[in-house]
């Protein structure tokens, strides 16, 4: 892995999630009527969901918005 990528910061499971679930990035487009461009972005941790789309996305998974997240916890 190049510096970079093993710099960057996760700071949420949704792409984990989806595969638990067996789910897909589009899926989760399609249900929450977003573009499938922002759910990757998501899935990658190049940018985060609002708090209130958190929300969504939990409820959409039928998860509890913090298993979505990334503990801060050692």
């Amino acid at each position: 892995m190049t510096e970079r990528v093993m710099n960057e910061k996760v700071y949420n499971r949704i792409k984990a999630v989806l595969a638990e679930e067996r789910k897909t990035n589009m899926w989760l487009a399609e249900k929450l009527q977003m573009s499938p461009n922002t759910v990757s972005k998501w899935c990658t941790n190049q940018m985060q969901p609002t708090i209130e789309t958190l929300f969504r996305i939990a409820g959409v998974l039928d998860v509890e918005a913090r298993d979505l997240l990334v503990s801060s916890r050692k």
